[in-house]
């Protein structure tokens, strides 16, 4: 167990050490708090069982295409409630599917788009933070290694070369600030990204596979209401009775129209 005296010694060496890296320092410093928030908050919304509820699934891939009206019921009763990604975008697609197929399938597509969004939400922030925070380290360690040799020139009989060189690693720590803040930032990104389209796919995968079975029904009876070719229903129906236009006899010219 850490003693009290060791623990406060320690948050005094983390302290000193911020303090030595100048004004910088405390910029690193908001955005490590702000990447550690947003890496805690995506992690608890990007949960599987929260986006992408595995009871959902089950209800979608039990639905058979003939029972495809009572099993579309029973799932609207499932996610009326359900504040879930997946939820959402069912819901519009169970809620229009008196539309035509394609206009449904754009519906769902909008909705989805707009799901994916909301996941990715926070995102943008971590993807500011991979790029200023080496940055500002760098920006950190060049301001205080021009402090450094100001001070050197200025008087160079009475500098210390050690002093110079422990000013100079002092100015060094903001750039390892920043790498520190940024590495963990980045791999964070790259982590939710891959987990969001992976859950995209999935959602996508459920979705056509539920609008395709709701509209399996409706799309045989379209089939039987289609009317027969034109060349099958010519061999059934009778001929048309020819009308027949009398010829003028062979030398005989027509009477001219006023002629008694």
């Amino acid at each position: 167990m850490i003693s009290a005296p060791l623990l406060a010694a320690s948050f005094q060496s983390v302290f000193a050490f911020f303090e030595k890296g100048g004004v910088f320092m405390y910029f690193l410093a908001v955005c490590s708090v702000v990447s550690v928030a947003v890496i805690v908050l995506r992690s608890l919304a990007l949960r599987r069982d929260l986006v992408v509820p595995p009871f959902i699934g089950r209800e979608i891939e039990a639905i058979q295409p003939g029972d495809a009206a009572s099993a579309a019921v029973r799932l609207s009763r499932v996610v009326e409630n359900d504040a879930s990604a997946l939820g959402r975008i069912v819901q519009v697609g169970l809620r229009h599917l008196s539309w035509p197929k394609s206009e449904n399938i754009e519906a769902v597509q909008t909705r989805a788009q707009h799901e994916i969004v909301r996941l990715e939400s926070g995102l943008f922030v971590l993807e500011v933070i991979v790029g200023i925070a080496p940055l500002l380290g760098l920006l950190g360690a060049v301001s205080g290694l021009v402090t450094v040799f100001a001070a050197f020139g200025a008087d160079a009989a009475s500098q210390d070369p050690r002093g110079i060189a422990k000013g100079i690693s002092e100015a060094l720590s903001t750039t390892i600030v920043g790498l520190a803040i940024a590495i963990p930032s980045l791999i964070a990104y790259s982590y939710f990204s891959r987990k969001i389209e992976t859950m995209a796919a999935e959602m996508e995968s459920l979705t056509a596979d539920l609008l395709a079975k709701c509209y399996y029904q409706k799309g045989r009876a379209a089939e039987s209401r289609q009317p027969q070719p034109e060349r099958e229903a010519s061999q059934y129906a009778p001929a048309p009775p020819r009308v027949e236009i009398p010829r003028p006899a062979l030398g005989v010219r027509p009477a001219e129209e006023g002629s008694l």
